[in-house]
């Protein structure tokens, strides 16, 4: 009973201090620059607690001391931060009309995804005509080596960084799902060099899926477009088709975002 006092007592402590930590950014992003006493009279808080809260955030970048004045305003780190969730409004914004026409094409569920630490996050998706009641992937994140998606965010990794990622034993939700390392390194060498990858029946059986890579203007893999649906569906010619129209689509996207193919580059010169 006493552990589990603690073990509570500890984790509002926890959840108390993240919250005043947040309360500490919004009073400066409100005030410009602010002094320790004066963010410690905000918070209603001991000068002690202000400054140890000011300090951790000062560590991360998040705020900074003003050299002169002793006060305190926003950091450069914030800047990072917007930056990467702009990076993916921008990238959701570029690829919406594009993934509507893919769907339109295929009559299958488009999905729009990026990394996620050790996952695919799935930031936007479409349905098509033939998808009678699509999952909605959008915030979920899913297993990289057993989706389409996550094969291809996988390729742009150094083999060694992938298999870091994904372990020595994958984890297996099919009797499809690539469960060798060995195998699964392979598999990211042949869609590196087809520039497409396509997973059957590997997260759920009766789900198939082709996905190509997004990239900006420095060449990254920073997403990756997938159309998926039935098994039965994609198969043969309809899932030939399939691959190309997500590889021009994925390609269209990347050139909106800065992308040029070398074959460009060379022409050019």
């Amino acid at each position: 009973m006493s552990n589990s006092g603690a073990g509570q007592s500890a984790g509002a402590s926890t959840v108390q201090s993240v919250d005043r930590a947040v309360s500490v950014l919004e009073i400066l992003a409100h005030a410009g620059e602010c002094g320790v006493t004066e963010i410690a009279g905000e918070l209603g808080v001991h000068k002690s607690t202000a400054f140890r809260l000011v300090s951790a955030l000062e560590r991360r970048g998040l705020v900074e001391q003003h050299a002169e004045r002793g006060k305190y305003r926003l950091g450069v780190g914030l800047i990072r931060l917007a930056a990467a969730t702009t990076a993916r409004l921008d990238l959701v914004q570029e690829s919406r009309g594009l993934c509507r026409a893919l769907a339109v094409q295929t009559g299958e569920t488009v999905n729009l995804t990026v990394l996620s630490d050790d996952a695919a996050l799935y930031v936007d998706q479409v349905a098509g005509s033939s998808a009678l009641q699509p999952h909605n992937w959008v915030g979920q994140r899913i297993p990289l080596h057993a989706t389409s998606n996550g094969k291809v965010l996988l390729s742009a990794m150094p083999d060694a960084d992938a298999a870091q990622v994904v372990g020595r034993r994958p984890r297996t939700f099919t009797d499809n799902t690539v469960a060798s390392l060995a195998v699964l390194t392979a598999q990211l060498a042949e869609v590196r060099a087809t520039g497409y990858a396509v997973a059957v029946d590997e997260l759920e059986v009766g789900l198939t899926a082709v996905a190509a890579a997004v990239r900006n203007a420095h060449g990254d893999v920073v997403a990756s477009i997938s159309v998926s649906g039935p098994t039965f569906r994609l198969t043969g010619e309809r899932l030939g088709s399939a691959i190309t129209a997500t590889r021009e689509t994925a390609g269209e996207v990347s050139r909106r975002l800065g992308w040029r193919p070398p074959l460009d580059r060379a022409l050019d010169g």
